[in-house]
């Protein structure tokens, strides 16, 4: 698995990016000097349908496959639904229905039920959740992972890959609780990453209670559905992001601005830094 993760790291140096050395792009990923090898998507076509699916399942995340075909054929896209339900697998989206499920699970994996039913958030640190979007560059395309905090929207950590392996969502975890301690419950979907022995594993063993989305159901994760959809309307849409460590410097801007200057109208036009500092400055003063 470290092996893994090392030449993950490793595919996201750009020896074409002036603006940073090597020896900086690899000091900011955690990895020793190395030279380049991250291979860009070849097929151009492609890339364009991923691209305009990807604003359309932000703009509509309720479109399913077949409307979604329909829409991309009338903008002279030549793609059939299959070959649309194919690409969303791809992007790791699923469509979101109000009970019908789309995810598909692992069946191996333990499933756990969705625990936060009628749940009055109160406090920084009652619940965390997690998901993965897609995040397109110029050519080719990265998958992020985020955790937040529901109370305060705060983003605890995040981590991008060029797949949706396992580790980068256990990296990201284990960066959140390391940095902010554990919540009382955290919530993802039912994806194959999240019910996975090494991510339930950790939750489990720092005696975190696990709440698990019905599998396509947008309110149950509403909060990083939001995030996601603001990222890509407020950043990754603005950009042109010609190499992943390009995408990486200018989504950390971002995360920067969005956690400690962005005034959130739901949080009384307060930053999500505010919020998590307060409340957990109660919470201790209660303790």
């Amino acid at each position: 698995m470290a092996e893994f993760d090392h030449r993950r790291k490793l595919s996201f140096v750009d020896v074409n990016f002036t603006l940073l050395t090597i020896s900086r792009q690899t000091e900011l990923l955690g990895i020793s000097r190395s030279s380049y090898y991250y291979i860009p998507a070849k097929n151009p076509e492609k890339e364009r349908i991923l691209k305009r699916l990807d604003e359309m399942y932000t703009e509509h995340p309720f479109l399913g496959s077949r409307r979604m075909s329909i829409m991309l054929r009338q903008e002279g896209f030549n793609v059939g639904h299959l070959k649309v339900r194919s690409l969303m697998e791809t992007l790791g989206i699923r469509t979101i229905y109000p009970h019908k499920n789309t995810t598909i699970p692992n069946k191996a994996h333990k499933k756990y039920p969705y625990l936060l039913h009628n749940m009055k958030i109160t406090h920084a640190n009652q619940v965390w959740s997690t998901d993965i979007t897609y995040i397109r560059m110029k050519r080719g395309f990265i998958y992020l992972i985020a955790v937040i905090d529901w109370h305060s929207r705060k983003i605890l950590s995040w981590r991008v890959s060029n797949t949706m392996e396992v580790s980068f969502c256990t990296e990201a975890l284990r960066e959140a609780i390391e940095n902010y301690g554990t919540p009382e419950y955290f919530n993802t979907d039912q994806g194959s990453q999240f019910t996975s022995n090494a991510f339930t594993s950790i939750l489990e063993s720092n005696n975190i209670r696990i709440s698990m989305d019905g599998r396509g159901r947008y309110a149950d994760n509403i909060f990083v559905e939001r995030l996601w959809r603001t990222i890509k309307q407020e950043e990754v849409y603005l950009r042109e992001y010609n190499s992943p460590i390009e995408a990486i410097i200018s989504i950390r801007k971002y995360m920067f601005f969005y956690n400690s200057k962005r005034p959130h109208q739901s949080l009384g036009y307060r930053t999500p830094h505010e919020v998590y500092t307060e409340s957990i400055s109660v919470t201790k003063s209660l303790a």
